[in-house]
């Protein structure tokens, strides 16, 4: 627009393009456009800020730059409404940098962005100025209510912050960090640390009571999003239960999100499900007669015990998109086949896909190379018993051609190990009903196709001295067999190893090293970082849903009586489990994908290599296309880093950039901030190593544990979550053995998950592998600031357009009939790391983000 050609006052008239988002029918967004009037002071009230002091007073000018005559100009079919206000900019109030907003009515809003137009000075961007908003926007009448802030585009380096900003930038971040003091209320935008004392309910029933995690020796873990909520009354550590769990509210799910996760929705439903179990079946116990009956999940339908009304009533509104009355006496629950049983039907049965999915299933990130023989436990032997294993030499070499050093020599024995993770927890497990445990090993041979042999499981348990009878260590080694014995006895052991499998991925490569180990690094983000920040704009999308997931599972998965805790082995101990694994297992710099193949022994560093590795197993489906990924993001995040930090002194001396990392390590990851291998960050190298690690964790690493869950555990019998009875052969009774000689295929169906158990955990499985409408996939999406800088755009574009080349590549090789891992008569081909996808269940798409 043009100046008001006035000489003495050469203002210039700009217009504000205000966005802002509504929603039909009400809900969550509701009213947010009605108040809107045409007078300013009935809308919102908008101040521009600038860049320079105003250099009579050495203070701040924006804010006596208002806007005026708000109005609406449009509505679209985004759900967007459009508004326009008018400012007079004098000439020397110098580059608009800012942006403050006051919600003058009576209901929040969502500010999407806001435009300035109109500029004639090449200062502004070449006549327009663009500010990203997406935030809530509390009532001026709210207790809660301040100015809110919001920052052009353009980003800063603390250090290069205009003079007029730097108080503003001051400001947001200590208004977001709070006091620590007080229960957080679901308006508010807090983000603040706690300890996970919230997973148990003690004031319903001591029997509910979970040890804190986090803050001890004892039980170490990352951190969590405080709440503070007041404390039960039976247990002062632990915080009281609630029905919902504070987030800061831009982390709350979109509209869409949110539609789509309610219409297979676990949020509220199985919370009620869970209480009202009782009410629902007669027997949480009874499982599933005989394998025809798993089948007709998929076909008939499973056919729910009578329910009153009260009980139907919380089953379809919980499960409504797998629910379905079919008449008045009649509800069935009905599933999709997964992928992997519509293809090949007896699928699950394979000792080759068994081998197979260590490699390209839903938890590539267990299987190591064994270098170390004989297998020897480091648990103390006079409370376990006797370290060696059970597995000798003669077992091995009877199956392959060879030595057992040999093989070894030439890397192509591999493990499964959950001995000693798992041991320590038999015994306590043993005394809850309706479960067992061992610790177990599982060894494969690599063949001359490529793919892995499985040789022989080891299930042990401990010597136990207590209500268990006192019994002597007890240890067995099955193999593959022709005789029909031993055969069902290795399918019976398979399916412990699974159950163990299911456990440790759920529980670790999943939640403990995705979902939680991120949470701190959500916060420090928004605690530390500016919104300016060019290290907060590359992060934001990686952040993006996190911690509205994670509250979630707070509610209902993890926590005591959750779902975790009714369907998984560990039960009770599940997330003690967790944290125990989060204690031995867990570092920062393993979590980069080559640091983890070379740890495992799965990579070995080559320069002559593609990536710079050479994979001791070439079919790794998993790793090779992971690399891609991995090195797709690094390149991206190098190019970005570099623009922004030409040396290593910017980043030596940016306080924000070093207080996020301190605080991550001190507080986020508080536990563990003693130990040595925590990065330092002084140079470029260190920065493009831990936010290529985060990325990386956030995006790629969450969805190849994430996307393939109903694919390969929607038929459980494929990745049972829980085993219910101890091996046919560990101290039977004439009965029992002569039950399992008489009958081994019910032996083995009475292992598997009850009932309610195996179609609780399909609800879960089904509802976490589905992509909501509004994901954003990594490449996919540019960040407004990133487009704003011709350099870091078309460094962007570079990324976007390798991760087109990955989706080629990665179909090719699906393609390739040489590779027997991704390629076979009745195989699903391994898609979980193509970067893109639609809504649903497709097995494949890398968010951002960990979104669900």
């Amino acid at each position: 627009m043009a100046s008001s050609g006035n000489k003495k006052a050469e203002s210039e008239r700009v217009k504000a393009i205000i966005v802002t988002l509504k929603q039909n029918g009400g809900g969550i967004i509701s009213g947010v456009v009605d108040g809107f009037h045409e007078l300013v002071g009935k809308t919102l009230a908008l101040e521009l800020v600038s860049n320079d002091l105003n250099p009579k007073v050495n203070s701040e000018k924006g804010t006596t730059i208002k806007g005026y005559n708000v109005q609406k100009t449009n509505e679209n079919e985004n759900n967007e409404v459009i508004y326009e206000a008018l400012f007079e900019v004098p000439p020397e109030f110098g580059e608009v940098g800012a942006i403050l907003v006051e919600n003058e009515q009576h209901e929040e809003l969502f500010l999407k962005s806001i435009v300035i137009d109109g500029f004639n000075n090449n200062n502004n961007n070449n006549g327009s100025l663009n500010f990203t908003c997406d935030s809530w926007i509390q009532p001026k009448s709210s207790d809660k209510a301040s100015k809110r802030v919001f920052f052009s585009n353009k980003s800063y380096l603390p250090s290069e912050t205009p003079k007029g900003l730097r108080k503003l930038r001051e400001q947001e971040l200590v208004e977001i960090r709070g006091n620590g003091e007080g229960e957080r209320k679901s308006k508010d935008r807090i983000y603040d640390y706690d300890v996970y004392n919230d997973l148990g309910d003690p004031d319903t029933n001591i029997q509910l009571k979970r040890p804190v995690l986090g803050g001890s020796k004892q039980y170490p873990y990352p951190r969590r999003c405080r709440t503070g909520r007041k404390h039960s009354h039976k247990d002062p550590l632990s915080e009281k239960r609630s029905l919902s769990f504070y987030v800061p509210r831009d982390e709350k799910f979109s509209e869409t999100k949110q539609k789509q996760f309610t219409t297979t929705t676990i949020s509220s439903g199985v919370s009620a499900i869970l209480q009202s179990l009782d009410a629902i079946f007669t027997d949480l116990n009874l499982g599933f007669p005989s394998f025809e009956d798993i089948d007709s999940l998929y076909k008939e339908g499973y056919e729910l015990p009578p329910l009153n009304k009260s009980a139907l009533n919380i089953i379809q509104g919980t499960i409504p998109t797998f629910i379905k009355v079919v008449n008045d006496t009649k509800n069935l629950l009905r599933f999709d086949a997964p992928e992997a049983i519509k293809r090949d039907k007896f699928f699950w049965l394979s000792d080759e896909e068994f081998a197979r999915e260590t490699l390209a299933g839903v938890n590539p990130y267990s299987i190591q190379l064994i270098k170390d023989w004989p297998l020897r436990s480091r648990l103390d032997p006079q409370v376990y018993g006797p370290p060696e294993s059970a597995i000798t030499n003669e077992v091995i070499e009877s199956q392959i051609n060879g030595t057992v050093e040999q093989a070894i020599i030439e890397k192509k024995l591999f493990m499964l190990d959950y001995h000693d993770l798992l041991l320590p927890y038999v015994t306590k497990v043993r005394e809850i009903e309706g479960t067992t445990l061992y610790g177990s090993r599982t060894i494969f041979y690599l063949t001359s196709k490529g793919t892995l042999k499985p040789l022989a499981i080891e299930l042990t348990r401990p010597q136990m001295n207590n209500n268990n009878g006192g019994k002597l260590q007890w240890k067995s080694v099955y193999t593959p067999s022709s005789s029909s014995t031993e055969l069902w006895l290795w399918r019976l052991a398979k399916a412990h190893v699974l159950a163990h499998d299911s456990g440790v991925h759920e529980l670790v490569s999943h939640w403990l090293r995705t979902h939680a180990s991120v949470e701190p690094y959500v916060i420090a983000t928004n605690r530390q970082l500016s919104a300016m920040h060019p290290i907060y704009r590359l992060l934001h999308p990686h952040l993006r849903y996190t911690l509205e997931i994670n509250a979630l599972a707070r509610q209902v998965l993890i926590s005591a009586s959750g779902v975790i805790e009714l369907s998984f082995s560990s039960q009770k101990y599940s997330m003690e489990l967790s944290s125990k694994a989060y204690d031995q297992l867990w570092r920062f710099d393993l979590q980069a994908l080559p640091n983890d193949l070379i740890h495992r022994g799965m990579a070995v560093e080559d320069p002559n290599a593609p990536h710079g590795l050479k994979l001791t197993i070439e079919d790794y489906p998993f790793a090779n296309d992971g690399l891609l990924i991995w090195n797709s993001l690094k390149q991206w995040i190098t190019d970005y880093v570099t623009h922004y930090y030409p040396n290593q002194s910017t980043i030596q001396s940016d306080e924000e950039l070093q207080s996020w990392w301190n605080e991550i390590i001190t507080i986020g990851h508080g536990d563990k901030s003693s130990d040595p291998w925590w990065p330092n960050l002084n140079t470029q190298n260190d920065l493009i190593h831990i936010l290529t690690t985060i990325s990386w964790v956030s995006s790629a690493h969450h969805a190849s544990v994430n996307f393939a869950q109903y694919i390969y555990g929607g038929y459980f019998p494929n990745r049972p979550t829980i085993v219910r009875n101890k091996m046919p052969n560990e101290d039977p009774s004439l009965q029992k053995w002569e039950n399992f000689i008489n009958n081994p295929d019910q032996t083995l169906i009475e292992c598997f998950p009850s009932q309610i158990q195996a179609t609780l955990v399909m609800v879960i499985l089904n509802l976490l592998s589905n992509h909501s409408p509004d994901e954003e996939y990594i490449g996919q999406y540019m960040e407004p600031s990133w487009g704003e800088d011709p350099i870091v755009k078309s460094s962007f574009e570079r990324f976007s357009e390798r991760l087109k080349e990955i989706e080629g590549i990665i179909d090719s090789r699906n393609g390739n009939i040489d590779l027997k891992n991704r390629h076979g008569a009745g195989l699903v081909p391994y898609e979980l790391l193509k970067p893109f996808s639609g809504p649903g269940v497709t097995g494949k798409g890398v968010p951002y983000s960990i979104s669900i």
